[in-house]
């Protein structure tokens, strides 16, 4: 998949890696999206539910929600959101640093694949 290879070679990670990280930030996304939106993204994704269904549970966040915190730099809106991944990239033996590496290339395959519109449902996760 290309969503994976993209993930493995500019990040340097197992693909078990890339498919587990990307699929924590889908099944944000379909939790935390209205169903329609999220399968406005879903569709551009080949293979959505299989990463979903790879992603590990996001256990305890602990420390690691400082470092995601200094990592994105983010408001108090999406600490949540992305407090909840960084448990999920612990397990995944990624420091939680790796969630704000993960997002643009995330973003990127999905705009290029299903335009702004598709981008722009992704991005609300993130404010």
């Amino acid at each position: 998949m290309e969503l994976i290879q993209t993930l493995t070679s500019r990040l340097g990670i197992t693909e078990e890696q890339a498919k587990g990280g990307s699929g924590l930030l889908f099944k944000m996304a379909k939790e935390k999206l209205a169903p329609d939106e999220f399968g406005e993204v879903a569709s551009v994704v080949p293979g959505v539910d299989g990463l979903i269904s790879s992603a590990p549970e996001s256990g305890g966040l602990g420390s690691a929600l400082g470092g995601l915190t200094a990592s994105l730099g983010g408001g108090a809106g999406q600490l949540g959101n992305l407090a909840s991944l960084a448990g999920g990239f612990k397990n995944l033996n990624l420091d939680s640093s790796m969630v704000g590496k993960f997002i643009p290339i995330v973003m990127s395959f999905v705009q290029s694949k299903g335009g702004d519109a598709a981008k722009g449902i992704l991005e609300k996760l993130l404010k």
